[in-house]
């Protein structure tokens, strides 16, 4: 029997990876799923006796408020950073093994071809800086860690693009869709099920990118959106990320390379239109009309 701990569970990947680790496989599964409410990570005793008598801990509690991180980054350090060390010191002293989530923000969204799992940090919003942080206590306390880095997630376990384009699509006629930033669209259930496959095949610890393959700007993403409800995709207008100015800067260019799955030889996450195909009746459904 592997026990299993979530941190952040009520958060659409960590709703998703209880569904993954239900369905995956015959080895038996024992799972503690803790919301925020649960537990608060920032908290070093609360996270070491919640961490006790698991054998893997998947840390998917943070703080993501991109923008609100602007002004309060000492609260977002607090749990991306300091949270992030608790769960690592308490996975230490307990020998369980930690899969802890990042973002492509730790990097500084410039490049022109993917970022690499060693590519150097670089990052530019108060959000990036403290996942970043967040990173380094990982690695600096637990050996047994796998760091993996995630981008443009949408689920139908809360609020997301896809599910704000499918809302729009239903009461305005044309959309205006930032087409100066590209990224990998990704489903969260890709990624909890990549994660059940890296603990189930003892992948390597260090870093993996766990992102769709492919690429798309979040006004591709949009037109594929509203063609797959069975929408004039037309209705989908490009613009800039200047006209819709934020407090935190977003990177321009956020694609992740995929190295580490390669080199493992185990199966990356599916192509980005493949999976929207595959979960968009779900995440785009009208739950205020249920």
């Amino acid at each position: 029997m592997t026990r299993w701990l979530v941190t952040g569970a009520g958060g659409m990947l960590g709703l998703d990876l209880q569904v993954a680790l239900a369905l995956a496989g015959v080895e038996p599964r024992e799972v503690t799923a803790l919301t925020r409410k649960d537990l608060d990570i920032t908290v070093a005793d609360a996270a070491m006796q919640a961490v006790r008598g698991h054998d893997v801990v998947v840390n998917c509690a943070a703080y993501t408020a991109v923008d609100d991180a602007e002004t309060h980054e000492a609260q977002a350090f607090a749990v991306n950073a300091v949270g992030a060390a608790n769960v690592a010191r308490a996975c230490r002293a307990s020998g369980a093994r930690l899969v802890h989530l990042s973002t492509d923000y730790v990097f500084s969204g410039d490049a022109t071809e993917p970022y690499a799992e060693d590519a150097p940090l670089a990052p530019r919003s108060a959000y990036g800086r403290t996942k970043a942080a967040g990173e380094w206590a990982v690695q600096a306390h637990c050996p047994q860690a796998w760091v993996v880095r995630t981008a443009w997630l949408y689920g139908a376990g809360g609020p997301n693009f896809v599910r704000t384009m499918a809302a729009l699509s239903r009461t305005r006629e044309t959309v205006d869709v930032v087409d100066d930033q590209r990224g990998q669209p990704t489903w969260t259930m890709d990624v909890a099920q990549g994660i059940v496959r890296l603990v189930a095949e003892s992948a390597p610890f260090g870093v993996w990118h766990a992102t769709t393959s492919g690429e798309t700007t979040w006004y591709g993403l949009a037109r594929e959106v509203f063609a797959g409800l069975g929408l004039d995709p037309e209705r989908v207008r490009p613009t800039t990320t200047s006209a819709f100015p934020r407090p935190a800067p977003r990177p321009g260019y956020s694609v992740l390379g995929h190295d580490a799955w390669r080199m493992s030889r185990l199966a990356a996450l599916p192509h980005w239109r493949e999976s929207l195909a595959a979960s968009l009746a779900d995440v785009a459904h009208d739950r205020s009309a249920s």
